[in-house]
């Protein structure tokens, strides 16, 4: 049977993808032992990859989940999220732009130790990455239209934030505590000095009564 033309042409652009995921993984594990300094690279803009981080955080290559974790850790790497608000694979010689749906990382663990301002939070990162909340990470709330609740996110690098996941959220707002902020009553959280206000402290008490 003969091979039509354009199924010729699907097979040729899959393998010359496949190709290029190949030699981008190989040139985002020399760019990605130790922390790569992916801010001080400025590559040519080489095209987008079909490439998308989903927003419970799995990351799928041409609608497939890439399922090898090491692989996933590899290119968070080298993950840069530019002024442009996209978001890249960067290596010293490219620049490809892949889509985020919500946060390119998710906060799947927190550690909280000591109280009022000597309180520190820690979050885990599901690629691995540990990061203290605070004034270089700082925690920000943005209330969820669809649902009235709210989705907390810690700045993990650069441009790069985590969603803190849902159990997550509810065990960071129990460390919760009324605090004067800018003259105002707050619902909020403490961390290395910094206080990250979750809610106004009325609505609050309108919300538990």
């Amino acid at each position: 049977m003969t091979e039509r033309a354009d199924d010729r042409e699907g097979s040729l652009t899959t393998a010359t993808e496949a190709r290029g995921l190949e030699a981008l993984i190989s040139r985002a594990a020399r760019a990605g032992k130790g922390p790569a300094p992916v801010d001080r690279w400025n590559p040519a803009f080489c095209g987008d990859l079909d490439m998308e981080i989903r927003q419970d955080g799995t990351w799928f290559y041409q609608g497939t989940p890439i399922g090898r974790m090491p692989l996933v850790q590899l290119f968070s790497s080298v993950l840069r999220k530019d002024e442009d608000g996209r978001t890249y694979l960067v290596t010293p010689v490219e620049r490809v732009g892949i889509r985020v749906v919500d946060a390119p990382f998710i906060a799947v663990e927190m550690d909280v130790c000591g109280t009022g301002d000597g309180q520190v939070i820690t979050f885990r990162t599901n690629v691995g990455d540990v990061v203290e909340a605070g004034p270089e990470h700082p925690v920000r709330f943005v209330d969820e239209e669809a649902t009235g609740g709210l989705k907390p996110y810690v700045l993990v690098r650069g441009r790069l934030e985590a969603l803190v996941a849902r159990p997550v959220m509810y065990e960071l707002v129990e460390h919760g505590e009324e605090i004067e902020v800018g003259g105002r009553r707050m619902f909020a959280v403490r961390s290395k000095g910094a206080v990250y206000p979750i809610m106004p402290a009325e609505k609050l008490q309108r919300l538990s009564a």
